[in-house]
């Protein structure tokens, strides 16, 4: 039998100590001298991403390389603002608080243990472990399937940077470096993958009481209106559908068109076919029993498929490579419910040239993501967020809440003043006073 992988769990937790106590700005200024060694070996960066994949190195350079330099931009400049302390004095505090002044600070969580996809295996996890080490934490890396290298990649980067070695710790791919890693108690856990995969982590994290982060996939949909540039919207789908083989978390899936344009979309797409990567196996019988009930073909490699039936299990399962659905709507009502019937709520795209509909669209859609008129263009902004609702996960990744999440709030509260009424014991001849403070403080409220 296999021995467990070695957790170095301890080491993190020593390194740990130390680190936090660092000053951000001193974590900052290595997270300079970071973005410089990335620029350098850029190149070998984007090879050991893509080789394991069988991907272009150009397509790994700007999916990947590119976008985790900007990141650390990002951090650079902003997360002094989003880290800083927050104080509260007398203003809008409760008058029978006087004396009372409170702080909130953020503080790292400790170690932190980032499972990483076989997808983006450079990008998605880096961009995790560079902000886990900014707030103070120590970090273990799980990498996805042909992610290795990636991950062995980066960190010889951070450690050409001046980060402490003791800091990271890059696991081997396999499931078993996974399990050993939780069990040995992580203090967060950021997860990358599929929602299958996702619900057994959370079982084994929830008997623990180990929070975390979950990203598990989607089923994105695109929404076409009747006022559509069909040329944007084709060469925004055939670059999405076709990018990375397909293997894009918020690559399209359900492709909702407007009856009047569908026709005219359809013959736009089909010149995409042959461009994609092949369909993987796995998804072959579920594409098969669509077929057998009545679904078109319409490309291959991108798959596309057309006339799918309303009830078909494709309409609501992630399926994780080059493929999309497509149906017609009538109307913004008729599309906005197909969309959010889905188990899925992690990003969708709309295209129009009606600024106001994509606004509205876009505020009823229930997903984390919406993009207006261009595709997957979210994941390269390093300020925004990324996350999705229901089966696709909670918690976010990147920007500013993305490295809040990898910190604990805590309040500290001093009290100068002696009066304490709370110390005292309400008597009959004190109720009317509490009661005519209430009316006077809140019995009319401002609107």
């Amino acid at each position: 039998m296999m021995k467990p992988p070695t957790v170095p769990i301890e080491r993190l937790r020593a390194a740990y100590q130390k680190w936090r106590h660092v000053p951000l700005p001193q974590r900052l200024s290595l997270v300079r001298r970071l973005r410089g060694a990335l620029v350098t070996a850029a190149a070998s960066l984007a090879s050991a991403s893509a080789g394991a994949r069988g991907r272009p190195v150009g397509e790994s350079l700007m999916g990947e390389v590119l976008p985790l330099i900007e990141a650390c931009r990002f951090l650079e400049r902003e997360a002094p603002a989003i880290l800083r302390t927050r104080r509260f004095g007398a203003w809008r505090r409760p008058l029978w608080l006087g004396g009372v002044r409170s702080e909130i600070t953020r503080e790292p969580v400790g170690v932190v243990l980032i499972i990483g996809p076989g997808n983006y295996p450079l990008f998605l996890p880096g961009v995790s472990v560079i902000q886990a080490l900014v707030a103070g934490n120590a970090v273990l890396v799980k990498p996805g399937t042909g992610g290795g290298a990636a991950a062995a990649a980066l960190a010889d980067c951070l450690r050409q940077a001046g980060f402490d070695a003791d800091l990271i710790e890059v696991l081997p791919e396999s499931i078993a470096a996974a399990t050993a890693a939780i069990e040995a108690r992580p203090d967060k856990v950021i997860f990358t993958g599929s929602h299958p995969v996702a619900t057994s982590i959370l079982t084994r994290l929830a008997t623990l009481m180990i929070p975390a982060v979950i990203e598990a996939s989607g089923c994105d949909a695109v929404v076409v209106r009747e006022d559509a540039d069909l040329e944007l919207t084709a060469g925004a789908l055939a670059f999405a559908l076709t990018f990375n083989g397909g293997a894009t978390c918020i690559a399209p899936q359900r492709i909702f068109v407007h009856r009047t344009v569908a026709d005219e979309l359809v013959r736009r797409l089909a010149g995409i076919s042959g461009r994609g990567a092949a369909f993987p196996e796995a998804g072959q019988p579920a594409i098969a029993a669509a077929l057998a009930a009545g679904a078109r073909r319409l490309t291959e490699a991108p798959v596309l498929l057309q006339d799918v039936p309303a009830d078909s299990p494709l309409w609501k399962t992630a399926v994780f490579g080059p493929f999309a659905l497509i149906a017609t709507y009538a109307e913004d009502s008729e599309v906005i419910a197909r969309v959010n019937n889905c188990p899925f709520g992690l990003g969708a795209s709309i295209f129009t040239r009606d600024a106001a509909a994509a606004t509205r669209v876009a505020a009823a859609l229930e997903v984390g993501l919406v993009t207006i008129n261009d595709v997957v263009v979210s994941s390269a902004d390093a300020r925004l967020p990324f996350g999705g609702r229901r089966y696709s996960g909670f918690g976010v990744t990147r920007g500013a809440a993305g490295l809040l999440e990898l910190t604990a709030p805590k309040s500290v509260t001093r009290s100068s003043s002696r009066f304490r009424p709370a110390y005292l014991p309400v008597s009959p001849r004190g109720l009317p006073w509490i009661l005519r403070y209430l009316r006077f403080t809140h019995g009319h409220p401002k609107q």
